[in-house]
């Protein structure tokens, strides 16, 4: 991340800028900062107050890091919700390029710290492998979790409140956890960890947020038990290292991968003829045309394995 900052202040400053914001708002949360550390983090950001109302609490820091006077502010602009409050900066008039930004993360972050502190925190504890042995049955014990169960964990994005879930850093961003013991329904978009033991919890997580990385608007759900040896190579690709399968199917418009999702599903030309509404004869001329472009032809079986492996691949690369 700090790499990537660097690189783009020359070239943007204002999205070098909101890098930073979320870089700083990461490191107070991993380093186990309170409450006033993040409202005047928020305000030495934005330059203006930064307030929180939580439970009956209300917080208000100065861009000075002091305390506010009074208790009433005149503006909340922009705001956010956050389990039983609210946060905002005290912005009139128009708000500067990062404001949203700022109080996205002083939302998040708020939310994080508050998540340590009650009962359910014990699942961030529970799916941590880097946390001893202990820690992950002490965790266990608190979620009352037999040693015996089969459970998995579920990945879903952050901005979806669903009941029982907790807020967990992965990497450069952040996702919601929540525990199934096979009674939970399934959110509408979710990554489906692994059913395993109690104390291989986090073996289920990592293979959520997996499974989350592969969703999309034709596969709002992926359960990681489906992904099979697939699931292997997921782990193991790196984005920044795409192999030219990938970048070959990136580089076709959506039509065109539609052709070829068709002829690498369909039973057979005409089936997949059908499907596209395209006379077969002339599907048959794409199919050389993409065979001759890709490499490999997509109605082979070694070729159906490589087109399915660089759609899973191309899915987890950001957009181009």
């Amino acid at each position: 991340m700090q790499e990537l900052v660097g690189r783009l202040t020359a070239l943007d400053p204002e999205a070098s800028e909101t890098l930073k914001v979320v870089t700083y708002f990461d490191a107070l949360v991993r380093a186990g900062a309170g409450v006033d550390a993040l409202l005047r983090t928020a305000a030495a950001l934005s330059g203006v107050t930064a307030g929180m109302d939580l439970r009956d609490r209300r917080t208000r820091r100065s861009p000075d890091g002091r305390r506010a006077d009074g208790d009433h502010p005149a503006v909340r602009s922009p705001r956010r919700d956050i389990p039983g409050g609210e946060v905002w900066l005290e912005r009139e008039g128009e708000h500067h390029a990062n404001d949203e930004m700022v109080v996205e993360r002083l939302a998040l972050a708020l939310e994080l710290v508050e998540a340590r502190h009650r009962p359910d925190a014990a699942l961030e504890v529970a799916i941590d492998a880097e946390r001893s042995v202990g820690d992950r049955r002490a965790a266990l014990a608190r979620l009352r979790i037999e040693g015996d169960a089969r459970v998995r964990v579920l990945a879903i994005p952050v901005e979806d409140q669903v009941a029982g879930s907790i807020p967990v850093p992965v990497d450069a961003t952040i996702l919601r956890a929540v525990l199934d013991d096979g009674h939970r329904a399934i959110p509408a978009r979710a990554g489906l960890g692994a059913w395993v033991r109690p104390e291989r919890l986090p073996e289920s997580w990592d293979s959520a947020t997996v499974a989350l990385r592969l969703t999309d608007d034709r596969h709002p759900v992926v359960d990681a038990t489906d992904l099979g040896a697939l699931l292997l190579l997921a782990r193991a690709y790196d984005p920044g290292a795409a192999p030219a399968d990938v970048r070959a199917l990136a580089a076709l418009d959506h039509r065109t991968r539609d052709v070829l999702r068709a002829l690498a599903e369909a039973e057979s030309i005409r089936a997949a003829s059908a499907t596209l509404g395209m006379h077969h004869s002339t599907l048959q001329a794409r199919q050389e045309s993409l065979t001759r472009e890709l490499g490999y032809d997509p109605r082979t079986v070694l070729g159906r394995a490589r087109y399915v492996a660089a759609d899973l691949l191309l899915r987890l690369s950001p957009p181009a």
